[in-house]
C-alpha cells in the first residue's frame, strides 16, 4: 500500500485534497483525523504539518508527499522534487524599513529574521554575505520595529501584511514556491515494488492538471474551412473531424486551453463555425 503525506492546515491543505478527490481518491471528511485508508485504490495518506512533511519522506517512513517547495528546500531533508501541482504559489523575498539597506551585498554584520534559515543561509553563502541569521516560529514582520533584526526573510504572496508591518520588499527573489510532490532522493529506482503504484498516482495528478488546464471544443464547420479551423483548435494529437448527415458539413472535436476558448470561439464563429460547444474535462490520461 503506497504511503502518503498530505498537508494538515494552511494554505496547503485544501487545495491538496481537493485535487487528491479530483483524482479519485478518498479523503478526509474531519479534520481531526489523522490517518485514511483509501482500500480501493491502496493508499493510505497521513495528514502531517506541512514542514515536516520533507523530513518523513526524505526518511523512507512514508512514499511520498505533498508540500511546498519552500518547505523542501529549508528541511534539508534527503527528498525531491517529482511533480509541480500549480498551487499555492508564492515568492521568498527580503524586506526592511524604507531607507534601510537594498540589496543583499549591503546584508554583511547585519541580522536577518526568519522562519526558513536553511534556505536564507545557502542563499547568503550564494551571494558571498556574512550576515547572522535568526530563526523565528510564525509571523516575522514585527522582529525589526523589535530591534531583533535588520532584514526579515519571509513568503510573500500578495505583500499586504508586509506593507501593514511598514516595511517594503527589497532585493531580487530569494525562491519561487508552489506546492509539489515529493520523494525521498533516488527512490525510484530503489523500490521496485511500489514504482508502478508511484507513476499511477502521478498520471493521476498530471490528469487533473490537464484536466484544469483544458475544455472540449466541439463544432460544427463547412468542409472548406476545416482546415483554418483546426490551425485554431489542433488539440494535443489532431482533433477528430466526422462527416455530418448534412453534405458539405463536419463535426470536429478539440481540447483547447481554457484560458483562450473564449477567443477560439469568436474566431471560429467568423470563420463560418456553428453550434459551438465547451464542456469541462474532469480527468484525463495523455
Amino acid at each position: 500500500m503506497l504511503r502518503i503525506a498530505v498537508p494538515n492546515k494552511g494554505s496547503l491543505s485544501g487545495p491538496a485534497s481537493a485535487m487528491l478527490h479530483e483524482a479519485g481518491y478518498r479523503q478526509r471528511k474531519d479534520s481531526k483525523e489523522l490517518v485514511l485508508v483509501d482500500g480501493e485504490n491502496e493508499v493510505e495518506f497521513f495528514y502531517l504539518r506541512p514542514r515536516d512533511i520533507a523530513i518523513y519522506v526524505g526518511s523512507g517512513r512514508l512514499d511520498i508527499g505533498i508540500t511546498g517547495r519552500d518547505l523542501l528546500l529549508d528541511s534539508g531533508a534527503n527528498a525531491e522534487e517529482i511533480l509541480q501541482l500549480g498551487f499555492a504559489r508564492s515568492t521568498f523575498r527580503y524586506a526592511t524599513t524604507p531607507g534601510g539597506v537594498t540589496d543583499v551585498k549591503e546584508f554583511g554584520g547585519k541580522t536577518v529574521a526568519t522562519s526558513y534559515p536553511e534556505i536564507v543561509r545557502r542563499h547568503l553563502a550564494d551571494n558571498a554575505v556574512e550576515a547572522s541569521v535568526v530563526r523565528l516560529d510564525g509571523a516575522v514582520e514585527t522582529s525589526i520595529h523589535l530591534g531583533v533584526a535588520d532584514v526579515i526573510a519571509d513568503v510573500v504572496e500578495t505583500g499586504t501584511s508586509l506593507r501593514n508591518a511598514g516595511l517594503e520588499v527589497i532585493g531580487e527573489p530569494i525562491l519561487d514556491s508552489e506546492a509539489v510532490v515529493i520523494r525521498r532522493a533516488g527512490a525510484g529506482g530503489e523500490d521496485a515494488a511500489a514504482e508502478p503504484k508511484v507513476q499511477q498516482f502521478l498520471r493521476r495528478l498530471q490528469g487533473v492538471l490537464v484536466a484544469r488546464r483544458y475544455v472540449m471544443m466541439d463544432y460544427d464547420i463547412r468542409v472548406e474551412h476545416v482546415e483554418r479551423a483546426i490551425a485554431l483548435t489542433p488539440g494535443l494529437e489532431s482533433p477528430t473531424v466526422s462527416p455530418l448527415h448534412h453534405e458539405g458539413w463536419v463535426a470536429v472535436r478539440a481540447m483547447v486551453p481554457s484560458r483562450e476558448a473564449q477567443r477560439i470561439m469568436d474566431e471560429l464563429y467568423e470563420l463560418g463555425a456553428r453550434a459551438i460547444l465547451t464542456t469541462g474535462i474532469h480527468a484525463c490520461r495523455l
